[in-house]
């Protein structure tokens, strides 16, 4: 029996009295754009708590670090238990988790306890439990929607993780200028409103799920969790699309993560800078993302994938570098935002056609992997390099002052500023390289779809 996604002839023919298919795929959607929301205002509200705290864009890269790597580390056993439990109530324990450690940071602060190593064990925690949320959910589109729509349906995500930037923002930086630092935890009391107006579209939709393979029945767990892996290797064009994320990944992690410092040093602390920088970039991604959600996406996807990355570094992260004021930087944020739906939704609808829906828990935990593993140490390197390195060598009197003040000024933030045009400029260079490779752009046509039958 072959392994299909349930066509929407097929969704339709199951009896349920839940809300399935296309529809149930948006109500989970909607439930996901209000809890991003929540999340966005606490990630917003820590971002300025841990920069007025310490001073240092090393405090902000470690808080990512913290908040990632476990999830790298978690992936492998990750997938192969996405692909065993039941999807939706694996994405749902996700979801309950994060919950825990906002109610933690909650309970915390309100009491005045609230530490920076906190943020590290916390995001630690979350970060175990997250490693279930992005398998179990992209493999869960792809058995509650058509091939068809697979990158409309990654365009709808991108407006939903867009979306929650514009407004989360605006709506923090409004309450902390009402409430005052000290009344931080009215920000972390809705965010935990959002996550049970989530989970509770989770429960009211059917999400089904694919059946049982021969093979995962009568391999080990630890060969499973390896699996993916394997899979990727022995599908060496689809290895060789990945390896252009984990370069890509690479740049953008060394200047995303310290992106608020940027903005602060530059400003003087003014949030409100920062904040109206967030919501362009988040304008820029529900533009982007309505966009790939009526278009479709190019038909070769590939060219969605490397374009995506080759204009998401050079008007995105360059330009961003370049920016000594609001406008450049709004423009930029726009731009790197704008164009990143088609970079991943291209990229999502190559691997959730190639890859048979009983296997993509643990193939895209694997890919997960191979995608992000650098991203771990840029975390840890960018705070030392933009305090340590750029930002002395940024100074009027620095060593890299001559050279490149013309471009990016010195000063406070300058250093930071050079991190963004040279890492920006390298994944301009990574994106290109991919059409030189035969087996990255001609990845489509090299591995089959999984519901086409061999020839």
């Amino acid at each position: 029996m072959e392994d299909r996604p349930a066509t929407d002839a097929q969704i339709v023919a199951i009896p349920s009295r839940r809300p399935q298919g296309m529809t149930a795929f948006t109500i989970v959607w909607f439930g996901q754009v209000v809890s991003l929301v929540g999340t966005a205002m606490t990630s917003f509200a820590l971002t300025l708590w841990a920069y007025r705290t310490t001073g240092l864009a090393t405090a902000l890269s470690m808080v990512a670090f913290f908040a990632f790597a476990p999830m790298l580390v978690m992936s492998p056993i990750a997938g192969v238990l996405v692909d065993r439990w039941n999807r939706k109530w694996t994405m749902a324990l996700s979801d309950m988790a994060s919950a825990v450690g906002t109610l933690m940071i909650l309970l915390l602060f309100a009491s005045g306890h609230l530490h920076l190593w906190h943020l590290y064990v916390i995001g630690a925690f979350t970060a175990v439990f997250q490693s279930f949320q992005w398998p179990a959910y992209s493999a869960a589109i792809s058995m509650m929607v058509p091939k068809v729509q697979y990158q409309r349906a990654s365009g709808m995500i991108s407006m939903a993780e867009s979306a929650s930037g514009v407004a989360a923002p605006i709506l923090a930086s409004a309450l902390i200028g009402v409430l005052g630092f000290e009344r931080l935890w009215v920000i972390f009391a809705i965010d935990l409103v959002t996550f049970v107006i989530a989970l509770s579209t989770l429960v009211a939709v059917r999400i089904p799920n694919p059946p049982k393979t021969v093979q995962e029945n009568e391999e080990s767990f630890l060969r499973q969790s390896t699996f993916g892996f394997r899979y990727i290797w022995s599908h060496r064009p689809l290895f060789n699309l990945q390896m252009m994320f984990f370069s890509s990944n690479l740049l953008a992690s060394l200047c995303v993560t310290i992106l608020p410092a940027l903005i602060l040093a530059r400003t003087g602390n003014n949030s409100t800078i920062l904040g109206t920088v967030q919501s362009a970039s988040a304008i820029g991604g529900v533009v982007g993302g309505a966009a790939l959600t009526a278009w479709g996406g190019p038909k070769r996807k590939v060219d969605g994938v490397l374009l995506g990355m080759i204009l998401t570094s050079l008007f995105g992260t360059a330009v961003l570098g370049l920016g000594r004021s609001l406008p450049v930087w709004a423009v930029g944020g726009f731009a790197s935002m704008a164009f990143l739906p088609l970079l991943n939704g291209s990229n999502q609808a190559i691997w959730q056609s190639k890859v048979p829906p009983s296997l993509q828990g643990r193939v895209f935990s694997a890919r997960l992997i191979i995608a992000q593993v650098a991203a771990p140490i840029s975390m840890l390197a960018s705070g030392p390099l933009a305090d340590k390195v750029f930002g002395p060598a940024m100074l009027t009197s620095g060593s890299l002052a001559p050279v490149f003040g013309w471009l990016t000024g010195t000063g406070d933030g300058a250093g930071i500023s050079l991190m963004f045009v040279l890492f920006g400029l390298a994944g301009v260079a990574a994106g290109l390289a991919g059409y030189l490779i035969p087996s990255v752009r001609n990845v489509e046509r090299l591995i089959p779809d999984h519901d086409v039958p061999p020839a």
